[in-house]
């Protein structure tokens, strides 16, 4: 079983499938996960001419707790 098969039992599916995890930081007690959103529009943009412009501020989403960690999501996404 792949990383990535594994975090589709834990997140949403769309999250994995439009965001990549570009790092994480983990203590006894605070799981970090940090996603960026993909180059790749989705599929229903692909006749559209987009441009990638940075990133909008980051967002921090608190998550359910796993396996006794309190797990955060920080989400960066394209504008």
């Amino acid at each position: 079983m792949t990383a990535l098969e594994l975090l589709k039992f834990m997140l949403p599916d769309f999250l994995v499938d439009h965001f990549e995890v570009v790092s994480t930081s983990n203590t006894e007690e605070v799981l970090h996960l940090y996603f960026e959103e993909k180059i790749k529009p989705p599929q229903e943009f692909n006749a559209l001419e987009l441009v990638s412009k940075g990133f909008m501020d980051e967002i921090t989403i608190q998550d359910f707790p796993l396996r006794g960690r309190f797990v955060y999501l920080h989400i960066k996404r394209r504008r």
